[in-house]
């Protein structure tokens, strides 16, 4: 009798997650958290306004790394080119939340801190889960920036309708995080 085994050897995955500044931010800490507890390699990266509204030491204790900053000129221990090697560790980069702000960064090409100029330098498939007020979602400029991005091949996850930060509920919500997770773990491949 002859038996034959299909061994797979899964590769450590990475994903880098940016952080912009909503309120939503918190919710990216849920994400995070699942995702190590698969084994995911995650490496966060905070912009500049979103350093405003959490500490990075939460997101360096959910993930396990280091946090990078919005700084694109600080001394590393080592050297590498900062945006460039995490562009390519990268097997995907999710921006959880994604404001306007960044969403209008990245379809105009804007490269100005660590996150926009990894996600310009990547070859990784990009989510993008936005989090806004009604009223920026609607914004004919926002709905045109989505738009240009979903032609290149950037994925949404959101948003819904919900309770929005302004105590109205309406369509910018972000996404619920067990969504944001399957949407992740999807373009990883798992």
């Amino acid at each position: 009798m002859r038996f034959s085994f299909n061994l797979i050897v899964m590769k450590n995955k990475n994903i880098i997650i940016g952080i912009t500044a909503s309120i939503a931010c918190y919710k990216a800490l849920d994400v995070i958290s699942a995702l190590r507890k698969q084994d995911i390699q995650v490496t966060v990266v905070l912009t500049k306004e979103a350093e405003e509204f959490i500490r990075p030491i939460l997101f360096q204790a959910v993930s396990g790394n280091k946090v990078i900053t919005h700084d694109m000129f600080n001394v590393p221990e080592k050297w590498d080119s900062g945006h460039i090697s995490l562009a390519e560790k990268a097997d995907c980069i999710a921006i959880i939340p994604a404001t306007a702000n960044i969403i209008g960064k990245i379809a105009n090409g804007i490269c100005d801190d660590m996150l926009t100029c990894a996600i310009c330098a990547t070859k990784a498939p990009i989510l993008l889960a936005p989090a806004m007020n009604e009223a920026m979602y609607n914004n004919k400029l926002v709905q045109k920036n989505i738009k240009e991005l979903k032609n290149a091949g950037y994925n949404f996850t959101g948003p819904v309708k919900g309770m929005l930060a302004c105590g109205k509920e309406g369509m910018g919500h972000i996404q619920d995080t067990q969504v944001i997770i399957k949407e992740v773990k999807n373009l990883l491949g798992l």
